[in-house]
């Protein structure tokens, strides 16, 4: 563990039911709950339901959360991996459905790259259903040049019915 205190915004995810916490959208508040605990929330977005792409079959349910901790990005990853696994995620296909999907969007420590992790998430630009609930909780939040609330609006104006 390092001694600062980071923040991170975890993207969350959900197109499965859970025995426990019911729908997707019940998934994604059971994950905020659970990162709570963990670590301490420091804010959560508005969840937000999403139309499934690729082979993942059923609509998602997503959201972002901004949580703190002193664990470096390897770390938090593995962390987040164990709640997925606590949650009955399994390996599957890429693409696939799933009860949950915790990913690392963004860090204050600013990038961070190895063999199974890269912050700010490669795909963040693409991906509306990560800067919208993002520029719900944290829109002046600097992705390189530009904030997320600029990425937001840059991706609706391209593609405003992609993901």
């Amino acid at each position: 563990m390092s001694d600062a205190t980071q923040l991170y915004a975890i993207a969350i995810g959900s197109n499965r039911p859970h025995g426990q916490f019911g729908r997707p959208a019940g998934v994604v508040e059971a994950a905020i709950a659970r990162l709570d605990e963990e670590f301490g929330l420091f804010d959560a977005s508005p969840i937000v339901l999403n139309a499934a792409h690729g082979g993942a079959g059923r609509d998602f349910a997503n959201a972002v959360a901004l949580v703190q901790s002193d664990l470096d990005p390897p770390q938090m990853l593995r962390c987040l991996k164990a709640i997925e696994r606590e949650f009955g995620r399994r390996p599957g296909r890429r693409w696939g459905p799933r009860v949950l999907d915790l990913d690392v969007a963004l860090w204050s420590g600013g990038k961070f790259r190895s063999r199974r992790l890269t912050v700010p998430h490669p795909q963040l630009a693409r991906r509306s259903f990560v800067l919208q609930p993002l520029a719900a909780i944290a829109p002046g939040w600097e992705v390189g040049a530009l904030n997320v609330r600029h990425l937001a609006f840059r991706h609706a104006r391209r593609a405003p019915n992609s993901p």
